[in-house]
């Protein structure tokens, strides 16, 4: 493999003092082909203008125009957001990690604004980042069904993810990807002041509760996120690969219904 031309390298080098040193990335100078720096240039808000500049030596340089990156969108403006149409118009913009990068449509969330009930998921899957609407396809029509066995319809509840960004195949989030997106999350359930918060799946549980406990330990009993009582069940997708799985998320889904009807006693803990 021949190496990077003069060119290549010198813009490369500004790639490398422009962008890199703020994103901290590990792309190594060596290894960045002229294509590779193109692209990361105009996604950082950086186009190299047409044409080269001399240089003394004879090699021919391409100017690059430095413009301000994007300002990604600050936790004082979520937290000031006033409504949920706001809220998601921040989302829509939101450069605060870099799956603004890779998706397709973000998935802010749906649902009754004055919701008693908040479902919150992993993250945007396929059908949600093409749709931008959570919890789609058979995964999404087996979470109505389970809502319906508790009189709760689709549109009474709000559905939202602990990303509003799917990640590239689907892979696990990263906790710095959580950390972006948690101030969005905590703001919807201001706004909404739900009742209760359903965690569908090992990871938003496991988030929400800022605990490595499996699943089956954090099952059965209430427990809290940021002063909101937290009921955690298996995700729909599992069901449908575990249809075992369904009658636990029924009875989980149970103690839901009984805290809204305000029958017996369900002491919430935390984690």
């Amino acid at each position: 493999m021949s190496p990077p031309d003069a060119g290549g390298r010198k813009l490369a080098r500004a790639f490398l003092e422009q962008t890199l040193a703020s994103e901290g990335s590990a792309l190594m100078l060596e290894h960045a082909t002229r294509e590779e720096v193109l692209r990361r240039l105009a996604s950082a808000g950086r186009v190299p203008q047409a044409g080269a500049a001399a240089t003394a030596d004879g090699d021919a340089s391409p100017a690059v125009a430095v413009t301000s990156p994007v300002a990604a969108v600050t936790r004082s403006a979520i937290v000031e957001a006033a409504d949920l149409e706001a809220l998601a118009a921040l989302v829509a913009s939101c450069t605060r990690c870099t799956l603004h990068e890779s998706r397709k449509n973000p998935v802010f969330g749906e649902g009754a604004a004055n919701a008693r009930v908040v479902c919150v998921g992993e993250a945007p899957g396929k059908h949600e980042d093409e749709t931008g609407r959570p919890f789609v396809g058979r995964a999404g029509g087996l979470l109505d069904r389970l809502l319906m066995s508790i009189g709760l319809p689709r549109t009474s509840v709000y559905i939202c993810n602990v990303l509003k960004s799917r990640p590239p195949r689907n892979r696990d989030p990263l906790p710095a990807e959580v950390a972006a997106c948690a101030p969005y999350l905590l703001r919807q359930l201001a706004l909404i002041e739900p009742e209760v918060i359903i965690a569908f799946g090992a990871f938003a549980a496991r988030t929400l509760l800022e605990t490595k406990s499996a699943l089956g330990r954090l099952r059965g009993t209430v427990h809290r996120y940021s002063g909101y009582p937290v009921v955690a069940t298996y995700h729909p997708a599992a069901l449908l690969r575990n249809p075992g799985w369904i009658r636990p998320t029924w009875e989980d889904l149970q103690i839901v219904r009984r805290m809204l009807d305000g029958v017996g006693n369900h002491e919430a803990r935390s984690g």
